[in-house]
């Protein structure tokens, strides 16, 4: 199943490494299947819980909502 998310504040590739990084360590996350400053988001596939992935990108210092 692919979630995804709006990611606030990402304005370089460091960015979109980190936000990348944490996503991809949420249990349940079975791949990052992109993440784009450009259009602020980033898509997951897995059966990971949303408030984890919204957590994840926290920690990575930015803001994020489920799309859909």
């Amino acid at each position: 199943m692919s979630i995804a998310l709006q990611i606030v504040g990402m304005t370089c590739g460091h960015c979109e490494m980190a936000v990348r990084k944490e996503l991809a360590s949420v249990p349940g996350v079975t791949q990052v299947l992109e993440v784009s400053k450009d259009r602020g988001e980033a898509v997951i596939e897995g059966k990971a819980p949303p408030h984890a992935l919204i957590s994840a990108v926290a920690k990575a210092g930015y803001e994020a909502r489920i799309v859909g």
